[in-house]
């Protein structure tokens, strides 16, 4: 079973090593998916929601929001940010009955960048 909560925050960045519009400092609403995938314990659930929006509001909405995210990551793509978001929450999410299943990163309301566990494990090991 999968559990899903949405996050927003607006944020400014440029990507330094890339050549063209986004080379240029500008910014997004970003859309942040956090995804659990676990079995519902005693309680009839798997996390509760107001759990998951406690650590991801601490250890990455405050941090992003209004903020230029260059301050925080190197080359701020969608993809370097996933990154970013599954190190900071994934040991606090972590329960018996649920693991991290993906992160989803929307920086438009057509452009989305899904990290999936098994491609986190993989980026892991290459760095």
């Amino acid at each position: 079973m999968l559990l899903r909560k949405e996050f927003t925050f607006d944020a400014a960045h440029n990507l330094t090593r890339y050549h063209g519009k986004c080379e240029a400092l500008h910014g997004h609403t970003y859309r942040l998916a956090v995804v659990l995938e676990g079995t519902p314990g005693d309680e009839g659930m798997i996390v509760d929601f107001a759990e998951i929006s406690r650590i991801v509001k601490e250890r990455v909405v405050s941090k992003l929001d209004h903020a230029y995210i260059n301050d925080i990551l190197e080359q701020p793509t969608a993809e370097n940010i996933a990154l970013w978001v599954w190190e900071q929450i994934e040991r606090e999410v972590l329960r018996p009955n649920a693991r991290l299943s993906l992160i989803e990163v929307w920086e438009t309301a057509s452009n989305c960048v899904v990290l999936r566990a098994e491609d986190f494990n993989v980026a892991r090991t290459r760095t």
